[in-house]
């Protein structure tokens, strides 16, 4: 490329252990990423969050992973928590851009930092549905998907396929038009989003194919060219992701090697997990000691797969 894919604008160590990083990529886009540095690192773990969630939602799981000796990166998207630069409506960026820009730095950032290191991408929710748009995906030593699945309104779990045409077809929208993005901290739905990534994902949710489908051929090629081996981590109680559309978002990855781990929340001494629940530290040693280190870690045995998720 001719364009560097990113440089660093700002580089800070917080008083209380992480480094801040300010990225800047080609379109201008502002990443700000936390990086919690093991002394030395078996393995780097970048944590890309789910849609509306800020990277500091998982501040307390990236603080885990150091502890045991692996690296961890947080991020947060062009027009999230520290990536939001001036007005939220003046925003203008789409789901596919934090994928091309935002996501692509991050992992072109980990490669440049800790060359020959395992890198392994853990995506959560919308954090696994845009792996296969990430242009150097195949450069990860593997992914783990939690609580991914596809976000088609007819394959949501029932408590939310309920109530989301009302968003799609009314509450959407009409924010959209009257504010010029999506209000969802004040409507308790989402988070705030650009009003270009709300209508993307619209489009989407709409869709039978999500994503793959909307945006036509070429989107489905570069999800075909992805070979990295991916574990689905999932929740049998999750509110949002239903069994077939979580099959279904791995169905889009032809030629990567996927296994699922579908995990009922009363088999790890559990009440409910939810689908935002797991990275809470009440989960710590349950869910993170139990279920992510042993896929993280690349000197410990990986947990079992199970049936498909739920």
């Amino acid at each position: 490329m001719d364009q560097p894919l990113y440089h660093v604008r700002d580089e800070t160590q917080d008083a209380d252990g992480p480094t801040t990083i300010t990225l800047r990529t080609p379109r201008g886009h502002t990443v700000a990423l936390r990086v919690f540095e093991a002394e030395t690192p078996r393995a780097v773990v970048i944590i890309a969050g789910a849609m509306g969630v800020s990277q500091r939602a998982y501040e307390r799981f990236a603080r885990f992973l150091c502890e045991h000796g692996l690296t961890a990166i947080t991020f947060d998207y062009f027009g999230i928590g520290a990536s939001l630069t001036g007005r939220l409506r003046d925003c203008n960026v789409q789901v596919t851009d934090w994928a091309t820009e935002d996501c692509e730095a991050a992992v072109q950032f980990a490669l440049a930092r800790y060359p020959g290191t395992p890198l392994t991408w853990l995506g959560h929710s919308v954090g696994g549905q845009i792996l296969g748009m990430i242009p150097s995906a195949n450069r990860l030593d593997q992914a783990v998907t939690i609580a991914c699945g596809s976000g088609y309104w007819r394959w949501n779990a029932t408590p939310t396929r309920r109530r989301v045409l009302a968003l799609w077809y009314g509450i959407a929208p009409v924010t959209l038009a009257a504010l010029g993005y999506f209000p969802g901290n004040r409507l308790g739905i989402v988070g705030d989003l650009p009003g270009g990534v709300m209508r993307q994902w619209r489009r989407w949710c709409l869709h039978p194919d999500y994503a793959v489908g909307a945006e036509g051929k070429a989107m489905a090629d570069q999800f075909d060219r992805l070979r990295v081996p991916i574990t689905a981590l999932t929740f049998t109680d999750d509110e949002m992701m239903s069994r077939k559309g979580i099959q279904a978002m791995h169905a889009f990855y032809p030629n990567a090697p996927v296994r699922m781990v579908a995990i009922r929340p009363s088999d790890i001494g559990e009440d409910k997990v939810g689908h935002l629940g797991w990275s809470r530290e009440r989960y710590r040693d349950s869910i993170w000691a139990g279920q992510l280190l042993p896929l993280l870690d690349p000197t410990t045995e990986p947990v079992r797969a199970s049936a498909p998720a739920p």
